[in-house]
């Protein structure tokens, strides 16, 4: 009972300490047409066709999409982010700025710098730092460990003529540090 308590406590304390415009729960067909307007930030439970909020929480849809630094847990056919700390497992991971912790699908694109672990069959990076496990690994500066069938790190001085030329790239192990 006291465990029990203690959780409630907890609970409410985390609902009263949140900003004026966050929220624990929000649906969303699009981001203009939800619970909440797409400027109010997420902390609990959202689940969209498509959604686009600031978020720390649990994202279940179709389409998850979150502005500004969030993070949490997102499950979908696609996630996206500007910056994301967190795990992203759908289809075809997105981040724009940063990403920190873990991308798993079949494609994972991030635009800035990356820490962490992306497993997918295309994982692709501007700097890269950890594992990326994959199919086809590609990292403009990579600062890790790459396994796949084809792993090209761009930063690696046997590609210093890449792109202009084909690279041959490194089956099985690709690594720069």
């Amino acid at each position: 009972m006291k465990k029990i308590l203690a959780l409630a406590l907890l609970v409410i304390s985390a609902a009263g300490s949140r900003a004026a415009d966050s929220h624990f729960f929000q649906a969303s067909l699009t981001p203009d047409i939800a619970l909440y307007a797409k400027t109010n930030e997420i902390d609990g439970i959202a689940l969209n066709v498509w959604g686009e909020n600031p978020q720390h929480s649990f994202n279940l849809g179709f389409i998850n999409g979150s502005a500004g630094t969030s993070g949490g847990l997102s499950l979908g056919l696609v996630s996206y982010a500007d910056a994301y700390t967190g795990v992203e497992w759908s289809i075809l991971n997105l981040t724009k700025k940063s990403f920190v912790g873990w991308q798993g699908g079949l494609v994972n694109f991030s635009s800035g710098k990356f820490s962490g672990f992306q497993s997918g069959w295309v994982n692709l990076a501007q700097e890269f730092h950890g594992l990326q496990l994959g199919l086809v690994n590609c990292s403009e500066k990579l600062h890790g460990v790459q396994i796949g069938l084809v792993n090209l790190a761009n930063n690696n001085p046997w590609f210093k003529e890449f792109p202009d030329k084909l690279a041959t790239g490194f089956p099985i192990a690709n690594w720069s540090f």
